[in-house]
């Protein structure tokens, strides 16, 4: 698959695809983190997701040659993919069917993530769930990190995440770092002690 990919970068704030483009390639990201978007019937903006270095986004463009875009992707930073065109995978699979194997193995990923957000929306609490955003997040930017790691996204980005107010987000962060388990910053939010926070969502 690697062979047929085409390299693409990107600056930080560049728009990959818009929700409702033709779906015509899936991007492997080699580096950068993009941030998934998508506008709700209120007209608000939701950010979904953050992926980083070694996921993929816009699987569902090798399926349908007629799919549209369903969010809105863009680089949160300089970032780097290797895109994978709708033609370019269909030639491939006639040459070697194995490769369907990667294809269904990130979509099940992306299912599998799907069901964990529809559980917790419906049985776990807003302070959880932020929580688990920060986790979440330490990992996508920390990598090999087991201590600080600064997140560098707002106090709203992190509520769209969770499902939830700003001002709940706020809540929960002030509680973190009365703990010492974080330093909140001007738009981002520094994690002091990842582990002790983990301890408290499992």
């Amino acid at each position: 698959m690697l062979q047929i990919a085409r390299r693409r970068r990107f600056g930080r704030g560049e728009v990959v695809f818009h929700r409702d483009d033709p779906a015509d390639s899936l991007h492997l990201i080699v580096k950068g983190r993009f941030a998934v978007r998508i506008t709700t019937p209120l007209g608000d903006t939701a950010l979904l997701a953050v992926h980083g270095p070694g996921e993929a986004f816009g699987e569902l463009a090798l399926l349908s040659s007629e799919g549209r875009r369903s969010a809105t992707v863009a680089a949160l930073e300089e970032g780097e993919t290797r895109s994978i065109y709708r033609d370019d995978f269909a030639r491939l699979q006639r040459r070697y069917p194995g490769v369907n194997s990667v294809l269904v193995a990130l979509l099940a990923e992306q299912v599998r993530r799907m069901d964990e957000r529809i559980i917790e929306a419906h049985y776990v609490d807003a302070d959880t769930r932020v929580r688990r955003r920060l986790l979440e997040l330490a990992r996508l930017y920390g990598r090999d990190q087991e201590t600080e790691v600064t997140i560098p996204l707002t106090q709203e980005e992190l509520a769209e995440m969770a499902g939830t107010s700003r001002a709940t987000v706020n809540r929960v962060l002030r509680e973190e770092e009365k703990r010492g388990v974080i330093e909140l910053r001007r738009g981002k939010t520094r994690l002091l002690d990842i582990p002790q926070l983990g301890k408290r969502i499992r």
